[in-house]
C-alpha cells in the first residue's frame, strides 16, 4: 500500500514537472456514504483528478484523501482524546479508493468541478504542496476542519472566490433554521445510541448552537446534498452528479430497544429504587449500592476533568454535566466504609444535591442539548443522596434520645 501511494504521488508530481496542459484535468469532488464504522456514520468525502496523458507525460486518476489515520500509531487513543488528532492528505490510484468502499455496499457520488484551467492548474500546485511529507499532516478538528472541508477549502482557495453552498433539504436539518452540530450528529447517529451518548457526555455547549449551510458542509453527506446547486459568483460549480455506486444503506440496523442506554438504565433505576425504598424502610444504607454507582459516575467526572481541562478539543467546554458528574463522587465509595467517614459523605451529598438541583434550574440557559437517557442515572443520583441524608438525620435523632 505504501510504495504504491509513493508511487502515485511520484507520478503527480512528474505530471506537473512535465508541464501537462490543466484543460485536459478533470477535477471532482467525491462523497461516500455512511458505513457501519462509528467513524464513518456522516460518510466521506475526496478529490478526485483525472489526467488523459500523453506519450510524454503518461495518464494518472488520483483519489486526493484528507481523512488518513492510523490506529497503530503510538498514543492514538491518548491523544485523539487529547485533541491531538493529527490526519494526513494522501494521494494514491483511485481504483483502490473507488473499490474499497464499494465493496462495503457504500453509495458513492462524484461532481465533476466546472473550473477554469489557470483555477485547475493553481489546485494541482497547492495540492502538490500539501502532499509534501513536511505539510501532509494536519490537526483534524471533527466539525471545522476535516475530511470534507480541508478539500472545500483548498478548492475555494484555487478558484479564488467563495464557494456559495445553500442548506439541503432533509431529515438532517429542521425546517426552522435551529440545527446545532449535535442536531445532524444525533440524525447519522441514530442507530448507535451509546456512541451518541458518550458524544452527548463528552462534547459541551460548544457544538449546539444553530449551523449556517457552510458549517453543514462538515457531514460529507450533507455536502453531497449541497454541491448540487453549489455556486462561485452566481455560476454553478458542479455539473451533474456521477452516481459510481449505487449501493445501500451501509449501517448497522436499528439498536434493539433493550439494549439502548434509556432502558439499561432505566432498569438501574428501578433497582436502586426498590433498594433505596428497602434501605428508608429499614433505615440503613446499602453502601455497595453506593459505593459502586459513585465509583462509575466519579470515573465518568474524571474524564470529564481530562476534556474539560486538559484536553484542546474546543467542544469539550462549557460542559454543564460537570456539575453532576466530577472527581467528588469519588468521596462516596472512598469514605462511606468508615464510621468517622459518614459525616463526609453526608456533606458531600448536601453539596451534591444543591448542584444537581443548580444544574437542573440553569439547564434551559446554558444552551447545552442533553441526552434524555441521562435522566434516570440523575434521579438515581439525587435518590441515594436524599435517601442517605433521610437515614442519617433519623439514626441520629434515634440516637440522640
Amino acid at each position: 500500500m505504501r510504495i504504491r501511494i509513493f508511487i502515485a504521488a511520484i507520478l503527480t508530481a512528474c505530471a506537473s514537472a512535465f508541464g501537462f496542459n490543466a484543460d485536459s484535468l478533470r477535477v471532482s469532488f467525491v462523497n461516500f456514504y455512511p458505513g457501519s464504522d462509528i467513524w464513518t456514520l456522516e460518510g466521506h468525502s475526496a478529490l478526485r483528478l483525472q489526467f488523459p496523458g500523453d506519450s510524454l507525460t503518461g495518464k494518472f486518476d488520483l483519489a486526493v484523501n484528507y481523512g488518513i489515520f492510523d490506529f497503530n500509531q503510538s498514543d492514538f487513543v491518548y491523544r485523539f482524546v487529547k485533541g491531538e488528532t493529527d490526519y494526513r492528505v494522501e494521494a494514491y490510484d483511485w481504483s483502490w479508493c473507488e473499490n474499497d468502499y464499494a465493496s462495503e455496499g457504500r453509495r458513492i457520488v462524484e461532481h465533476p468541478l466546472r473550473m477554469d484551467s489557470l483555477q485547475k492548474a493553481r489546485l494541482f500546485d497547492l495540492l502538490l504542496i500539501n502532499l509534501q511529507p513536511e505539510n501532509q499532516t494536519y490537526r483534524y478538528n471533527y466539525v471545522k476542519d476535516n475530511c470534507a472541508t480541508r478539500p472545500l477549502r483548498i478548492v475555494e482557495l484555487a478558484i479564488g472566490d467563495s464557494i456559495i453552498l445553500s442548506t439541503p433539504e432533509c431529515e438532517a436539518v429542521s425546517k426552522d433554521d435551529e440545527t446545532s452540530f449535535r442536531d445532524v450528529m444525533r440524525h447519522y447517529h441514530r442507530n448507535y445510541p451509546w456512541y451518541q451518548l458518550g458524544i452527548d457526555l463528552a462534547l459541551g455547549s460548544g457544538i449546539d448552537y444553530p449551523i449556517d449551510s457552510r458549517e453543514m458542509s462538515f457531514a460529507p453527506v450533507l455536502l453531497d446534498l449541497q454541491l448540487l446547486n453549489v455556486t462561485v459568483s452566481g455560476h454553478r460549480l458542479t455539473d451533474e452528479p456521477i452516481i459510481i455506486n449505487e449501493g445501500h444503506d451501509a449501517t448497522d440496523g436499528p439498536t434493539p430497544w433493550y439494549a439502548t442506554p434509556m432502558f439499561v438504565f432505566c432498569m438501574v433505576l428501578v433497582a436502586i429504587t426498590l433498594i433505596t425504598w428497602r434501605d428508608m424502610r429499614r433505615r440503613k444504607v446499602t453502601r455497595w449500592v453506593d459505593a459502586v454507582l459513585f465509583f462509575v459516575y466519579g470515573l465518568a467526572g474524571l474524564l470529564l476533568s481530562f476534556l474539560i481541562f486538559v484536553s484542546s478539543h474546543e467542544a469539550t467546554s462549557p460542559n454543564w454535566l460537570y456539575l453532576w458528574l466530577n472527581p467528588l463522587c469519588l468521596i462516596v465509595p472512598i469514605f462511606i466504609w468508615t464510621k468517622k467517614g459518614q459525616r463526609v459523605v453526608l456533606y458531600y451529598y448536601y453539596i451534591n444535591t444543591a448542584l444537581i438541583l443548580t444544574m437542573a434550574i440553569a439547564w434551559p440557559f446554558t444552551g447545552q442539548s442533553g441526552n434524555v437517557a441521562f435522566a434516570p442515572l440523575i434521579a438515581c443520583d439525587v435518590m441515594r443522596s436524599l435517601s442517605y441524608i433521610y437515614v442519617y438525620r433519623k439514626n441520629k435523632k434515634k440516637t440522640n434520645r
